[in-house]
């Protein structure tokens, strides 16, 4: 049972990434409205409603707010208003407008210098690609707090000869917690919190926080696991169906060897079951017929050497030759001699072409059992 609540706990965890990874590669594409709130000396927040190239185009102070030109997605004109975070609470309501603006929206928190620690940093400059490491585990010798007490970033690494510089920007994450919870509380897609880094201004993130729609999540969780269970039964359906097939194919297979082998069987046999009378009558005139090769070498043992023999015919037991020769009568005597052949006569006239070295006799003769029988 253990080992099954482990391969769940696993399994959910797994569905859990993806979907993160999935609503946060959706998020990257998706155009959404970037708010900034920068601390100001006193403590309270200018108000930035940016547009996609970061430039900012309506600002809240304390004070007043003012926006040059009307734009889409973006409030109207709102009454001054002031306002703290405190202990992850906002000292005044803000106007209806300004709420639903940063509902859905990404939020950039910049907060004072004064707040954060900033420590330089040298390195060999091979370690610039595994920076996050170094940084985090160099944490607890730069800052008073532990690595998983404390937000970090770092500049951008400046090359000297062949090592790099940076400074390490940290705080502690208490102190940032209550800005996070409240913008997050207020419907923001998403919080970044970061700072100024002195002289030349640039901003450095230390922390980067997503909300949690846990209604879109558990969405995308669900279909996810549907398409993972159906891709699942998919693959099962088709292995077992697979399996099936080729059970029935290797059966096929076997019955159709087995009856290859047994017509194989019948065949060499002649006489067997699955013996037909063709073959039957096909094996008795291959032992009744003489075989070709043994009747060339008789002749070839018979006949003179100015004898030439240009055709030659076996039908059953009977012979028949065509060819040239200088006497064709002592042709018929020789035949007739040998133990093989009997009844040698002209089956045709002999001739002679005035073009021909010699006769040109017709024979025929037959072949003796005993000659046929022993082929």
């Amino acid at each position: 049972m253990s080992m099954l609540s482990t391969i769940t706990g696993g399994f959910s965890r797994w569905i859990d990434s993806v979907a993160r990874s999935i609503d946060s590669l959706v998020d990257r594409y998706r155009s959404r409205r970037l708010i900034r709130l920068i601390e100001n000396d006193d403590g309270t927040f200018t108000f930035q409603i940016a547009d996609t190239a970061g430039k900012s185009v309506t600002w809240l102070t304390k004070r007043r707010l003012w926006r040059p030109r009307k734009r889409a997605n973006t409030p109207g004109m709102l009454a001054p208003v002031g306002s703290r975070i405190v202990d992850g609470a906002l000292t005044e309501s803000l106007p209806v407008d300004w709420m639903t603006a940063l509902r859905g929206s990404r939020v950039e928190v910049v907060l004072h210098p004064r707040r954060f620690l900033f420590r330089p940093l040298e390195l060999p400059r091979q370690a610039v690609d595994f920076l996050e490491g170094i940084v985090r585990a160099q944490i607890d010798r730069l800052t008073p707090w532990h690595a998983n007490d404390a937000v970090f970033g770092w500049t951008r690494p400046l090359e000297a000869d062949d090592r790099i510089k940076l400074s390490v920007v940290a705080t502690a994450r208490t102190m940032v917690s209550p800005y996070v919870s409240s913008l997050t509380g207020l419907g923001t897609k998403s919080v970044s919190v970061s700072t100024t880094m002195p002289p030349d201004a640039g901003l450095v993130t230390v922390l980067t926080t997503r909300a949690q729609n846990e209604v879109g999540a558990g969405r995308l969780r669900r279909v996810l696991a549907v398409v993972i269970l159906a891709s699942g039964i998919a693959a099962l359906a088709s292995f077992t169906l697979g399996a099936v097939v080729v059970d029935s194919l290797d059966a096929e297979l076997a019955d159709v060897s087995h009856k290859i082998a047994a017509r194989r069987v019948a065949m060499r046999l002649g006489d067997g079951p699955g013996a037909n009378s063709a073959q039957r009558a096909l094996t008795q005139r291959k032992q009744a017929t003489p075989s070709s090769v043994l009747v060339l070498e008789a002749l070839s043992k018979i006949l003179p050497d100015h004898t030439y023999v240009t055709e030659l015919h076996i039908e059953g037991d009977r012979l028949q030759l065509v060819g040239i020769t200088r006497d064709a009568p002592s042709l018929i005597e020789l035949i007739e001699r040998s133990a093989q052949f009997t009844r040698a006569t002209f089956f045709a006239p002999t001739t002679q072409a005035p073009g021909d070295p010699g006769e040109r006799f017709h024979i025929e003769a037959r072949i003796k059992a005993e000659f046929a029988q022993g082929s």
